[in-house]
């Protein structure tokens, strides 16, 4: 069974950076698909960026290209995701995702953590 447990969350200023990190078990990180998502308050759950078991395809949302970066460390079983020039409406909770197939953007992850929160104030 994969568990998911992502770390990082917390309060930054508008152009801060964070970096969140998923902790994968029950897997070897180098064998999944993972994802990032986010829900804001009142809103439904979107695609914030994706990274192929092989780690040559990554994708990311068009509003967090050039800030966010994904990534993933074979030797702690972890994904990170770098976020940087951080925006009030990146406010939300962030949820790391895994599958054994290739999902990119799609919802459709067999495998999801609790979330971590992520505030921006202006």
């Amino acid at each position: 069974q994969v568990q998911l447990v992502e770390s990082g969350g917390g309060l930054v200023q508008a152009g801060g950076s964070l970096r969140l990190s998923c902790t994968v078990s029950g897997r070897t990180v180098g064998t999944l698909s993972m994802g990032w998502f986010r829900q804001a308050p009142g809103k439904e759950r979107e695609f914030v960026a994706s990274i192929s078991s092989s780690g040559y395809i990554r994708n990311y949302r068009d509003s967090v290209k050039g800030r966010f970066t994904i990534s993933r460390d074979n030797a702690k079983n972890t994904v990170d995701l770098r976020m940087n020039s951080l925006k009030p409406e990146d406010t939300a909770v962030y949820y790391c995702a895994a599958d054994p197939t290739y999902i990119g953007n799609r919802e459709r992850y067999d495998y999801w953590g609790q979330g971590t929160q992520v505030t921006v104030s202006s």
